[in-house]
């Protein structure tokens, strides 16, 4: 059990002291920039899901 707690201390001093964080106003203008990109992303798959499923609609209507 010694070996997991020390483990964890390292990963904190390693987290804290020798990675390079990014700037929080840089952080948190990417994080603005990435919830956009997903909600256009998501509502351009939307659409596309919906025109596919209505052409296919239609097309079934057709044959039948």
């Amino acid at each position: 059990m010694t070996g997991f707690v020390n483990y964890i201390k390292e990963s904190f001093g390693e987290l804290k002291n020798n990675v390079s964080w990014t700037p929080w106003a840089e952080a948190q203008s990417l994080t603005v920039l990435v919830a956009v990109f997903s909600i256009v992303f998501s509502l351009a798959i939307w659409g596309v899901d919906t025109v596919f499923s209505r052409v296919i609609a239609f097309y079934f209507q057709l044959i039948n």
